[in-house]
């Protein structure tokens, strides 16, 4: 029995035989982008496993052009004979520690194609990768995987090196002939319309889905006649779309309504890659269309949902002020408390409307800040800042914020205006209240000073509205605070993380 040693250099002699260094990889290109949609994954490769290295003739999502054998998942997946899966690496003792999955990419799921050549030897693999673990692929994306490995050996076959000149172009032209069928054969058992251009946007190619869901006769939306079966309305703005992608390069993806066969305009979510060859030229554009209209209703239904329960909940908020109105009313010892409490429904009444609001004319208009601290601030301040805005001065950065931080930060800036009314800096005529905000890696820093006003000193004891503070900022945003009394009025520093102001900050 030859020893690994021996395996490898015939591994070795066989892998020179397909003159891998001489580049010319399109079609495999066009494979691993068709494998990164068929998986709805973001990254595709074709790996063919050396003896100390991978290299990956043809790749999707993924800039590198090698790694190392040993942390290649690779070299696991073409030696079977079926799909390789790992629906987890960081769960699977032998690739929890590789740097793959530690580090860049961080590979979560791994499904290979083992590419064997006709002499029987592995060469490497197709594989799609995914960020996130997945339990397996579809029935369908393992049958599709199948296919396209086997279409990547067809290629690679036909460029082996002969002494027959004339036999190897054959050969070729009968492996491209091959690829191609094959290719409509997958595009047509996929569930979504697939469609395909020439670089300067030429639809050449419609798969059976797309005459099915149209009912148009084939070839009648070649060249630009697609845009004949989308809804009036959409037909400019698909076209804008669409040019900018082809001037561009850059992924095409747009919502619009396109006429199905039965004639009724559905929501269909329009998107298109571009191929390209060594040299970075965009060869093709392979693109889906994918039948959403379903969804987009139930969106749309969410939606008007919720208006109605902001409205409703806006309506608690003026009930609740309303009763604590006519509780102050018919009790005057408790009006002043009664006067705080139903300015601090107010402000919570006002952060709703900001960031949910309940009707188009309670929403921010535009340059007011939606979705930002600047916005809500603007929101608070607007009854202390005086007619011309000096009072309240804002400078430095702006922050992203959404519906679970608008409420603490309400109650905050709520306090420290209404104690600077009522002691400090606002409560007489040439006091200044500055807020500066900057964004400081993972956090939002918040300094407030207030300046020109009465002197301040600590109390004694924490009222309800210091209170308050705190809760707000370390209790509900996860940040801290830090008051100091100075001489010229009081000065509050805020340090939050940015992730409490937002969902989505830091995942830009």
């Amino acid at each position: 029995m030859a020893d690994g040693r021996g395996l490898e250099t015939d591994r070795a002699a066989l892998l020179a035989l397909y003159d891998l260094d001489a580049g010319g990889f399109r079609n495999l290109d066009e494979i691993t982008d068709f494998a990164a949609t068929l998986c709805d994954a973001p990254i595709a490769l074709v790996s063919i496993v050396e003896d100390v290295r991978q290299r990956f003739l043809a790749r999707t999502g993924l800039d590198a052009e090698e790694t190392p054998r040993d942390v290649s998942f690779c070299a696991h997946a073409m030696l079977g004979s079926e799909i390789f899966v790992v629906p987890d690496a960081t769960q699977n003792h032998r690739f929890a520690d590789n740097l793959l999955v530690t580090g860049p990419p961080h590979i979560r799921f791994y499904a290979g194609a083992p590419l064997v050549g006709a002499d029987g030897v592995p060469l490497g693999a197709l594989c799609v990768i995914d960020t996130k673990p997945r339990a397996d692929l579809t029935p369908m994306q393992r049958q599709g995987m199948v296919l396209l490995a086997r279409q990547v050996m067809v290629e690679l076959e036909g460029r082996r090196r002969d002494r027959d000149i004339i036999t190897f172009q054959n050969e070729s032209a009968a492996a491209l002939a091959t690829s191609d069928r094959m290719f409509h054969t997958l595009a047509d058992t996929m569930p979504q319309m697939v469609w395909s251009t020439l670089p300067d946007g030429f639809h050449d190619y419609y798969n059976a889905r797309w005459y099915e869901y149209t009912g148009t006769p084939a070839g009648s939306t070649d060249g630009d006649g697609w845009s004949g079966v989308f809804h009036p309305d959409d037909q400019e703005r698909a076209w804008g779309r669409w040019r900018n992608s082809l001037v561009t390069g850059e992924p095409y993806e747009i919502e619009y309504r396109l006429r199905h066969h039965s004639g009724e305009y559905r929501w269909t979510l329009g998107r298109a890659l571009p191929i390209r060859d060594a040299e970075g030229t965009i060869t093709r554009w392979i693109g889906t269309c994918t039948d959403i209209h379903e969804q987009k209703l139930m969106m749309e239904e969410r939606e008007m949902i919720a208006h109605e329960l902001s409205h409703r909940i806006k309506n608690i908020f003026s009930v609740i002020a309303g009763l604590i109105g006519l509780s102050a009313r018919q009790h005057p010892q408790i009006s002043d408390v009664a006067d705080d409490l139903r300015d601090r429904i107010l402000a919570l009444g006002r952060a709703h409307d900001f960031v949910r609001p309940h009707s188009a004319e309670s929403a921010p208009q535009p340059g007011q800040g939606v979705g930002s601290l600047s916005g809500i601030l603007k929101q608070i301040f607007a009854p202390y800042r005086g007619t011309d805005g000096s009072r309240i001065l804002l400078s430095g950065d702006d922050a992203a914020i959404d519906d679970r931080s608008a409420t603490p930060l309400a109650l905050l800036f709520h306090e420290l205006a209404t104690n600077a009314a009522k002691y400090g800096a606002l409560s007489v005529p040439d006091g200044r209240v500055h807020l500066a905000v900057s964004v400081e890696g993972d956090d939002v820093r918040i300094d407030w000073r207030e300046e020109g006003g009465p002197s301040v000193a600590p109390s004694s004891t924490d009222g309800f509205g210091s209170r308050l503070m705190t809760l707000s900022v370390e209790r509900q945003l996860g940040g801290r605070i830090e008051r100091e009394w100075r001489s010229e009025g009081l000065a509050i520093s805020l340090s939050i993380p940015r992730r409490s102001m937002s969902r989505t900050a830091g995942k830009e």
